[in-house]
């Protein structure tokens, strides 16, 4: 399944708007398996283990998590399927579909800000998964322990071994980009069910070393009584959430292939709330057999899988975790970006370029300065982020109130005034008017020390604020209602 040989180019289509990776697909082939495969890379991951882990160290009780877990990611099931819909009906990728919304030209500004949060989580998730490489490598090879000291073997702050790491990661994972998405489509498919195999064994052989008597899911002393829980439980609900707003922003970049769109929807069912809970089980069971077995709790799996002392298990464990981050990368980091590079300039921007752009900027940002650094990475990829909430409310508000579900597909690939996406010079100002001031709060809390409390909320209030604002001033200009052409 190769998106060139699928591609559907009209004559009417202007090249300045258009390539084979954007136009839409002239046949849609992926299955519910394909979705629910997607969302396993998605889940299985350093960073989707880490925040697991987390909610059960927050203080609740096993049943208290299990409920936010629950609730959290029925939430993120909703907007996969809100904002699947659109792309899934046209067969046109993210940014494309944004050209509904904020104008044929005006689709950069979204395009662009989902593709940089993307770079950067691209470079770090690539530095996390070369470090389980790194943990095999040391383990076979100790003495070359003194080429990862970056004191004395280093450049740019990466060891010699690092970069041997984060490359090799980086070839690999550009490999299966550049061969296509029918290559990720089944790179996908036996990735996430081979994370769950591995990481059931080692959940097994952790639970024998420890003895599950010895094993307490409540992963905090704290005990909380009555409605004091409850905003301990929401705001559990709401890191869920805020996790998984990025790929669920340009879902619509995989969802444009599913055969229909209850396929899509049977997907989403099995691979956020069936799946999620599933990986979130595994992963408390692991973490609550650490304290046991090394007297501390361990919720980093690569410092986890670093402590074991059998071989065998330690390099299951770090493949696993390379094979899991490689994943996630590809379908929330790679893809993303590829597709919102072409956008800017498709006649000379191709899809795989837009991806390897991508990619080498990951390089050059040099992630593991960026992951090492907290307060850089804080301000640089939340400020970003404080734009995701606001990017969903105006999009959806646009499509299922203003537009009523109809998009004229053959208008979202021309740059003529009387196409119904030209809106003001290409741009839609009302939704830029509705960005800026929907955006201010969510960035307010992460500039200003004193609304670091509403933080984790910050993707519901810009959501909110984008949709309300959005809504409000096209009732006020109005736009007129389109027959679809689908």
């Amino acid at each position: 399944m190769d998106n060139k040989t699928q591609a559907l180019i009209k004559p009417s289509y202007d090249p300045a708007l258009t390539n084979h990776d954007l136009a839409p697909l002239k046949k849609q082939t992926w299955g519910s398996y394909n979705i629910f495969a997607f969302w396993m890379s998605d889940v299985h991951s350093v960073g989707g283990y880490v925040t697991a882990g987390s909610l059960f160290a927050l203080g609740l009780n096993c049943w208290q998590v299990l409920t936010s877990l629950l609730v959290g990611i029925l939430i993120v099931q909703l907007f996969a399927n809100l904002i699947a819909k659109p792309s899934q009906k046209t067969s046109t990728p993210f940014p494309v579909i944004c050209r509904a919304t904020f104008g044929v030209l005006g689709a950069n500004i979204p395009a662009i800000i989902r593709g940089l949060i993307a770079v950067a989580w691209y470079g770090i998730q690539t530095y996390l998964a070369s470090s389980a490489f790194i943990l095999v490598i040391l383990k076979f090879y100790p003495d070359m322990a003194v080429y990862a000291n970056v004191q004395h073997y280093g450049f740019l702050g990466l060891s010699y071994l690092g970069w041997i790491g984060f490359m090799l990661l980086w070839v690999l994972q550009a490999v299966v980009f550049w061969s296509g998405m029918n290559s990720i489509r089944k790179f996908i498919d036996w990735a996430g069910p081979a994370v769950y195999v591995v990481m059931l064994a080692m959940a097994v052989w952790l639970v024998y070393q420890a003895g599950w008597k010895n094993i307490d899911l409540n992963l905090s002393g704290v005990k909380y009584e009555g409605a004091e829980v409850l905003p301990v439980m929401i705001g559990a609900i709401a890191i869920v959430v805020s996790y998984f707003s990025g790929p669920v922003l340009n879902f619509g970049d995989f969802s444009r292939y599913g055969k229909t769109f209850q396929a899509v929807k049977r997907g989403n069912f099995w691979g956020l709330p069936i799946n999620f809970l599933g990986f979130s089980l595994l992963t408390v069971v692991c973490i609550a057999a650490t304290l046991p077995i090394y007297g501390k709790l361990i919720t980093d799996p690569v410092e986890m899988v670093g402590q074991l002392d059998n071989t065998v298990v330690v390099i299951l464990g770090s493949l696993t975790l390379m094979i899991a981050t490689v994943g996630i990368n590809i379908v929330a980091n790679f893809v993303s970006p590829a597709f919102d590079f072409s956008n800017v300039a498709p006649n000379k921007i191709s899809w795989r370029t837009g991806g390897m752009i991508a990619a080498v900027g990951s390089i050059f940002i040099t992630p593991w300065n960026l992951f090492n650094n907290p307060e850089v990475i804080h301000y640089t990829i939340d400020i970003l982020g404080a734009f995701i909430g606001p990017l969903f409310g105006i999009l959806l508000a646009d499509y299922y109130w203003i537009k009523k579900q109809n998009i004229i597909v053959d208008d979202l690939y021309t740059l003529n005034i009387s196409g119904h996406y030209w809106y003001k010079n290409g741009y839609n100002p009302n939704a830029i008017y509705a960005l800026i001031p929907s955006a201010m709060l969510p960035i307010l809390c992460v500039l200003l020390p004193q609304l670091h409390f509403l933080a984790n909320f910050s993707w519901f209030m810009g959501m909110g604020l984008g949709l309300v604002i959005y809504s409000t001033i096209c009732m006020k200009s109005p736009v007129k209602v389109l027959k679809s052409t689908i």
